[in-house]
């Protein structure tokens, strides 16, 4: 379906008569960002920055204060499960509680809500605008933290190739280039990475069944923008992508695969205005196993054979101006559609029994927004959104693989109607320095992925439950921005937030034994439960100063987190949530002359745990990227870099039989880039 929209859209763009205007030019980008982001934390990471490293997207984003994964491995060895993006410190599971949008379009897997990294090339970004807190503003009933907005380069980007070769006999190859069409263009990339991967373990505890963790992962898109008018531009996007990884033990494996359709209309006029929408279709697979001890034999435990989902919504926004007032109204709609197939409970090996379990998931939502320049230095920007939610069609069913029925559920459908917004000040204290504070509140449906789909780590398993309640937000924050040239700036915000009914894993039993929704457990038995609160309050801060060759950057965040919980959870109350560091910092420095470039960033990740009781203790971790990069003429350059440069050991998870997982180790790499022109 959505290469078919792809191709009626592509059609109805190369048959629009604006191409013979070559007046009139377009730039492929959103509508300006309004005045009353001034109030509150932001953070922008530029394209050069995006494209300095060979990790992917999420590996350059770490550098801004207060992101975080779930776990600290990236797109090539991690579950995609656990790929949520995270702000704030408000954590617990792997779901994204921060809102990510590609050019105004919600980039979440539809049934699970984590990031399709592999799937978002940083090469064809210009930009990268992260906002901490939630509230307003278009599909904000996502932004329960904020809100990641990627940008897709316009027709300035300049054409690269680029093929890199590295440690474990890795592959990553890039193609992007713009091509000029009339007033308009067109925007190809296509990708392709794979490797034979690292082993996840350290030596000391491999066994027999211990592989690489290899993946291989390709995809690409192509993007048209047209003018349609003397102030408006049409925004056409069309990708697909395909993602397999192999955990380190040869029946434990991952497929994720997906396409996706969008349009937008932005229109810069006397009124301006948006409209847009978007389709998904996403297909997961995943297989899991129990280790015998010594690690010498695996046995599958759960085959998550098919997990087919659809996501699909729409907005409108208009941006009118009545005096000191600049106004942003308007409505969005998301849904999601999708359930979970798998076999589990093995016998001798041979699985026998099978769940269905899934559902739909709607939010309607309508917002209104004021940015009131009530002086040249005083601004005051608020915004509320009212949201109607509703889950529907959730079923449960389970049956021997001989037929007979086990558990056959139809959940009750379930809606609700939730108010949300935010309320900012900002003062120009001086034409260098900003002084802001801001209030939220904002708010989050749980995925379908955590009302109905049951996972593994190791031996440790998690039960769905189809109960959860939404999550709530409210917080507050107070801080700066200082910029004493234009080549230079300081920011720093306090922050405090609550999360109530906050989605977290929690420890109800130890195996083995057979639990419900699971089956056999042999370590921890946990399920998805609303605690009572999450509460986070922390400092974020970070600088940059560019000096013509040279550029440097700083991000430090200090979060400290702890869960409110009672009844099951009673034992959590005042525990940091899972995988929540109180410590994040790095640092950047690069230098670039005459085409020649190199740089070197450090991250450190402060000590987290695995788990809610806080038995697993995962250690601090510093690390070293670096690149250089120098030119060979005709456009060719010669590339290197290296990616934890001093291999430090990085434990990225820990099971409750004591097996470490380990992050990204030393990687090394070579490669050529081919910019024509340049």
């Amino acid at each position: 379906m959505p290469y078919r929209f792809c191709l009626l859209l592509a059609s109805a763009v190369l048959a629009h008569p604006a191409f013979a205007d070559d007046t009139i030019v377009v730039t492929g980008h959103a509508l300006e960002q309004p005045l009353g982001t001034q109030a509150y934390a932001v953070q922008v990471v530029d394209g050069a920055a995006l494209q300095d490293g060979l990790g992917g997207l999420e590996t350059a984003l770490e550098a801004t204060s207060g992101f975080q994964m779930f776990r600290r491995t990236d797109s090539r060895s991690a579950n995609p499960t656990s790929q949520g993006a995270q702000l704030r410190g408000i954590g617990g599971n792997a779901s994204s509680r921060a809102l990510v949008l590609l050019d105004g379009v919600p980039v979440a897997d539809p049934f699970a809500g984590w990031i399709p990294w592999p799937a978002i090339r940083p090469e064809g970004l210009s930009s990268v605008r992260i906002t901490t807190g939630g509230g307003a503003g278009a599909f904000g009933a996502g932004a329960l933290t904020g809100v990641i907005e990627l940008s897709s380069a316009g027709r300035e980007r300049a054409p690269v190739v680029g093929i890199d070769y590295g440690s474990r006999d890795s592959v990553a190859a890039y193609a992007g280039a713009t091509v000029p069409l009339g007033g308009g263009f067109i925007a190809l990339d296509a990708g392709y990475d794979r490797g034979d991967g690292f082993h996840l373990l350290k030596r000391s505890q491999r066994g027999a069944i211990d592989i690489p963790a290899s993946y291989e992962q390709y995809g690409g898109a192509v993007r048209f923008v047209v003018p349609v008018g003397e102030q408006t531009e049409l925004q056409v996007r069309g990708a697909a992508f395909a993602d397999d990884r192999v955990r380190g033990i040869e029946i434990v494996d991952s497929s994720n695969s997906g396409a996706d359709a969008s349009v937008r209309l932005v229109s810069r006029g006397a009124l301006p205005w948006e409209a847009g929408a978007y389709l998904q279709t996403r297909d997961f697979s995943s297989r899991f196993a129990r280790i015998e001890a010594g690690r010498n034999a695996a046995f599958p435990t759960l085959d998550q054979y098919a997990v087919p989902a659809t996501g699909y919504g729409a907005k409108v926004e208009i941006r009118p101006t009545l005096g000191a007032h600049a106004l942003r109204l308007g409505a969005d709609w998301r849904g999601a559609t999708g359930e979970t197939k798998e076999f589990y409970t093995p016998v001798a090996g041979v699985f026998t029994r099978t769940r269905e379990a899934g559902g739909d998931s709607n939010v309607y939502g309508v917002f209104i927004e004021d940015d009131w320049r009530l002086t040249d230095a005083l601004l005051l920007t608020g915004g509320v959104r009212v949201d109607r939610w509703s889950l529907t069609n959730g079923h449960l069913n389970e049956r021997q693989l001989t037929g007979a029925v086990l558990t056959d559920t139809d959940f009750a459908k379930r809606s609700g109607t939730e108010p949300s917004g935010r309320l900012g000040l900002a003062f120009s204290a001086t034409p260098a320095l900003t002084l802001r504070t801001a209030g939220y509140l904002g708010f989050r449906v749980p995925t379908l992925n955590e009302l109905y789909r049951p996972f593994r780590v190791g031996a440790d398993a998690t039960a769905a439950n189809a109960a959860l309640k939404p999550e709530r937000l409210r917080g507050i924050e107070a801080g700066f921005d200082y910029r004493p040239l234009s080549t230079a700036h300081l920011s720093a915000t306090v922050f405090y937030n609550r999360a109530k009914n906050a989605i977290g894993n929690v420890t109800l039993g130890q195996g083995p034994g057979t639990f419900p929704g699971v089956g056999f457990v042999a370590g921890a038995y946990r399920q998805r439960l609303n605690l009572d609160a999450i509460e986070a309050w922390g400092i974020e801060a970070n600088a940059g100063l560019d000096l013509g060759r040279w550029s440097f950057g700083l991000s430090y965040a200090f979060t400290d987190a702890a869960v409110e919980a009672s009844g099951v959870s009673a034992a959590l109350d005042g525990m940091r949530p899972a995988q929540t560091p109180k410590h994040q910092a790095s640092a950047s420095a690069s230098w670039r002359a005459d085409g020649w470039s190199a740089g070197i960033s450090a991250r450190y990740d402060g000590a987290r745990y695995e788990d809610d009781l806080q038995t697993l203790r995962l250690d601090e971790a510093f690390t070293l990227d670096a690149f250089a990069e120098a030119p060979l003429g005709q456009g060719l350059s010669l590339r290197f870099a290296a990616e934890n440069l001093a291999d430090a050991n990085v434990d990225a998870g820990r099971t409750s039989d004591g097996i470490i997982d380990r992050g990204q180790p030393r990687t090394l790499w070579v490669g050529i880039r081919w910019r024509p022109g340049r």
